[in-house]
């Protein structure tokens, strides 16, 4: 994560140059995988997001922070030539709406010692994972630390910089991630990015993961994020043998638990991402990429999926894990059991925010209509 005492944007080019400037760094890259996606960002973020001061210092932190992470993931392919050579076997992805469990079951399934998900620190600066005894006095993970200080949400969303993460930040090094979505009003980027190909973000993904986990290839990759929603297709291109669970929720409760939390993450940053605008734009988002999804699953052998429900997995956290290492074709036991029990010991904490419909301007019936169109 990084700040600046600048309170705009900044423009292509200022962007590439502090990020430059940060790391001693000018190489984000061959191809234009990124170039096309920033601009379009830049421009939507500068003529529909209404963005304050505070909110255009933020987006500038955002995407220079993306260039940021570019440049460090080129500069160590170039330094461990070998992590192109590290297999990725039967990844599983974990994807559903948001607000459906996805960071509670995620965090229960890297619990498993045989396991490896992507700490967040690692998504930000990627590098091969250091041995975890040299974690506490790593000065890029203290750094992180001070960085992530008070960031998160408390009853919401809580933040580490070494806690497993969404893998959204690795994609965001493409500039292909609905993530600019939850915190912006964005309509020009949305329908840019819903007919834009995620191959190639995809393939950026894969070779940050095969650099993170380096020293760990014994380890099978448990991924989450919401965003898979979007593009399954370019998903298994990449990972051919990968398995999603999908998780599911009442989508009424999904998008009401959305459109708070991405209102208060973004609290101040624009003068029209609020209220109506909010709930317009997420349940436009969520159901779309649900939709996608439906029809996308649709073509693909059914074996590779299992489906997850919100309420079991509250209800029976230890039974919903043995189902999916059952399905998986894997045994619970040993370590791993152990690991997952203390998991579900220390539990999540429990959202202390309160949401409803009403308050973003949607009914019930919206919602319905939403999700059904098209399905």
């Amino acid at each position: 994560m990084t700040t600046s005492a600048r309170t705009d944007v900044g423009s292509f080019d200022d962007l590439h140059a502090s990020a430059s400037r940060l790391t001693g760094l000018d190489d984000f890259g061959g191809g234009d995988d990124y170039a096309e996606g920033l601009r379009v960002l830049l421009r939507s973020y500068a003529r529909e997001a209404a963005l304050t001061p505070a909110g255009s210092k933020w987006t500038r932190g955002l995407l220079r922070g993306a260039l940021v992470s570019r440049l460090l993931a080129e500069a160590a392919w170039r330094e461990f030539p070998q992590h192109a050579g590290v297999p990725i076997e039967r990844p599983v992805f974990v994807t559903g709406l948001p607000r459906t469990g996805t960071t509670a079951l995620h965090r229960l399934l890297t619990a498993d010692p045989a396991h490896q998900g992507p700490e967040l620190w690692l998504t930000e600066v990627p590098q091969p994972r250091p041995p975890r005894a040299e974690w506490e006095s790593h000065p890029v993970l203290l750094a992180l630390r001070e960085a992530y200080r008070g960031v998160g949400l408390d009853g919401v969303h809580h933040m580490r910089p070494e806690q497993v993460e969404e893998c959204w930040r690795l994609l965001c090094q493409s500039m292909t991630s609905v993530s600019f979505e939850c915190t912006a009003y964005l309509p020009g980027y949305s329908a840019w990015l819903d007919t834009h190909d995620w191959t190639a973000a995809y393939a950026r993904h894969r070779r940050n993961l095969q650099l993170i986990g380096l020293h760990d290839q014994d380890r099978r990759w448990v991924l989450k994020n919401p965003s898979h929603l979007f593009a399954l297709d370019a998903l298994f291109a990449t990972y051919p043998d990968a398995v999603v669970v999908q998780t599911h929720r009442d989508p009424g409760t999904v998008i009401a638990s959305v459109c708070s939390l991405n209102e208060r993450a973004s609290a101040g940053w624009s003068t029209v991402f609020a209220g109506p605008v909010v709930g317009r734009a997420q349940l436009s988002l969520w159901s779309r990429g649900l939709r996608r999804f439906r029809a996308d699953r649709a073509r693909h052998d059914p074996s590779r999926f299992i489906d997850v429900r919100h309420a079991d997995l509250v209800a029976d956290p230890m039974g919903t894990v043995e189902m999916i290492y059952d399905t998986l074709g894997s045994r619970l036991n040993g370590p791993a059991r152990t690991a997952v029990r203390q998991a579900i010991s220390r539990g999540t904490p429990k959202p202390a925010h309160t949401y409803d419909l009403a308050s973003f301007g949607l009914t019930a019936d919206d919602v319905e209509h939403a999700f059904r169109a098209g399905s």
